[in-house]
């Protein structure tokens, strides 16, 4: 069986989660407290992900895979989640990458710092600057689904499950989502897939 070494407040490893339960797999969880270094010790460095961190999925044959958006890519290849069409399987790569370069690191980080550090944290000061790029990642996912129902061709793809996890929790970072009507809508969208999980 497929394990994924987890850990539950993890937007990166929900995405997996979702993909799977979307394509119906069966697989086992392992959770990591990443806070207190469980995935720096040097059993899981050695054997699971040598830079220690979550997600990682282990196949039947030992193999381990890190980092989400790969993992979305090698699952989904072959499915709907993944197009066809060469163009359109670029522009999903595009919406990944904007994931991690754009929005993963203001609004899951933002969601971090206020759900999972000390309310005395100073990495606090950080919510200011991480509020200014996040909404302006959100607004390119607005403009963009005010005119498309999905964020690539005619039918959900693993950009909208890439995209998804963070933003549908951005409210926990203290970002105001009562602005972005098409974001709602389109989370609306995702929720009513067969198979749909909740992050929690």
């Amino acid at each position: 069986m497929l394990i994924l070494h987890d850990n539950i407040e993890s937007g990166n490893a929900y995405k997996v989660r979702l993909l799977l339960s979307l394509l119906g797999k069966e697989y086992k969880c392992i959770q990591y407290d990443v806070v207190n270094g469980e995935t720096r010790t040097p059993e899981y460095l050695a054997n699971i992900n040598k830079n220690g961190r979550i997600p990682v999925l282990e196949f039947e044959d030992g193999r381990c895979l890190p980092e989400s958006n790969a993992i979305l890519y090698y699952m989904a290849k072959g499915t709907k989640y993944f197009p066809d069409d060469d163009w359109e399987q670029a522009k999903v790569m595009e919406w990944m990458c904007f994931e991690q370069y754009s929005h993963e690191p203001f609004v899951a980080v933002a969601k971090f710092i206020l759900t999972m550090l000390p309310k005395d944290t100073p990495r606090r000061a950080e919510i200011p600057t991480l509020h200014e790029k996040g909404y302006a990642a959100l607004q390119i996912m607005e403009d963009h689904l005010s005119e498309h129902k999905w964020l690539v061709g005619e039918h959900m793809s693993i950009a909208d499950i890439a995209l998804y996890a963070y933003t549908h929790k951005a409210h926990m970072g203290d970002f105001d989502m009562s602005r972005f009507k098409a974001i709602e809508k389109w989370c609306k969208n995702i929720e009513a897939e067969p198979n749909y999980i909740k992050m929690f």
